[in-house]
């Protein structure tokens, strides 16, 4: 049986893994899991799952999760200290990193000095420390299993294949919410708007992100970092059903693509069975000939600048990627809020990237401090 630390237990990702876990209770148990402030869901997590050790985001949520009935061995812990043991229980032997934001790097780091196997579905980690995190997977012999249904495509159909011969990776994009409208009309666009996907379930900032483009330009710095591929060598293709996952052409012309109806649980249960592959309940089959026809088109860096914004600050790499993130998180939490427009996320982005003077090699601590400053600098821009 593996033993599984799951951060993020309350959001999209951690609730579709849990149904994984739930599903093979034969095969995995969970041993740790955080969640931020929904203490109501990690209740009932807590009873139905019965976790060793639960962290919460600070000490007045873990103050309200120990009023209630929690049973005598689950341990309570909060902020960075409680997602850390969470991520280096000793009983578990995969994390897997399903939280949003950069609060899933140090986490991560610490899991693989432990020599935990990281299912990874949190791109921030590689977005803004891949040269550090890397070398550590390396140095500790620790595998990186992709969660992402994009870079678990790719995996897939590397299998059993020649990394040097691979001519690009072909990243998929949907488009998001607001694929069909010009800019112009992007002028007056909704949180509501943007939060209607029109292909997957995902959670708020993972929506908005998609609408800016910003995921997907996430996406190919983390794809850089997991398949040690030059951006030179990444393409991005709108696809807007979402069935074509992601494809590798190789040298000799060959091009092999994953196909799969939208649904996150099909790549998490990959992750956490590779190399078996196990039955998702309750899953939807893909039907081609439903689908009859299959489109695609070539990315408009004009119209979706975030993704250009993506592909600048890897090419210039050390710190950039880090603003980059730092910036978008601080962003479109503003977006959220109703406190900026749409576009003025890229805007924000945008001036970021231009104040920053760029570190080659960054440390983990000198990551850590120009996130922070990134995130005061656009906070401070906010009217």
């Amino acid at each position: 049986m593996k033993k599984i630390s799951l951060l993020g237990a309350t959001g999209s990702i951690g609730i579709q893994t849990l149904d994984i876990i739930r599903n093979q209770s034969n095969d995995f148990e969970l041993v740790a899991c955080s969640a931020g402030k929904n203490i109501e869901e990690l209740y009932k997590i807590i009873l139905e799952f019965q976790p060793k050790l639960v962290s919460v985001a600070s000490k007045e949520e873990a103050e309200k999760l120990k009023k209630l009935d929690i049973p005598s061995a689950t341990k309570i812990l909060y902020g960075e200290e409680g997602l850390i043991e969470v991520a280096v229980h000793q009983d578990s032997t995969i994390l897997v990193n399903a939280v949003v934001g950069s609060v899933g790097l140090v986490p991560t780091m610490k899991a693989i000095q432990n020599k935990k196997t990281i299912a990874l579905a949190n791109k921030e980690t590689l977005v803004t420390a891949g040269h550090i995190v890397m070398a550590e997977a390396e140095k500790y012999g620790v595998s990186i299993l992709p969660v992402d249904s994009e870079h678990s495509a790719i995996f897939q159909c590397l299998n059993g294949e020649n990394t040097k011969e691979i001519h690009k990776l072909i990243i998929t994009a949907s488009g998001g919410s607001f694929r069909d409208k010009t800019r112009d009309q992007l002028e007056n666009v909704t949180v509501a708007d943007a939060l209607n996907h029109p292909n997957w379930s995902m959670g708020a900032k993972i929506t908005i992100d998609s609408a800016t483009m910003m995921n997907k330009g996430l996406e190919v710095i983390e794809a850089h970092w997991l398949f040690n591929m030059p951006y030179e060598k990444i393409q991005v293709l709108l696809h807007r059903e979402s069935v074509i996952h992601s494809m590798v052409e190789f040298q000799d012309g060959s091009v092999m693509a994953q196909l799969g109806t939208p649904d996150m649980r099909v790549p998490i249960a990959y992750a956490l069975n590779y190399p078996s592959r196990k039955p998702v309940k309750n899953h939807n089959s893909l039907d081609l000939i439903k689908f009859g026809k299959l489109h695609f088109e070539k990315m408009d860096f004009n119209r979706f600048k975030c993704l250009e914004f993506a592909f600048h600050a890897g090419k210039i790499g050390g710190s950039l990627p880090t603003v980059l993130n730092a910036a978008n998180e601080e962003a479109v939490s503003a977006f959220l809020q109703n406190k900026i427009s749409f576009l003025q996320i890229e805007n924000l982005i945008e001036d970021a990237l231009e104040k920053h003077n760029v570190i080659s090699k960054p440390s983990l601590e000198e990551i850590r401090a120009i996130d922070v400053q990134t995130r005061q600098f656009v906070s401070s821009q906010i009217k």
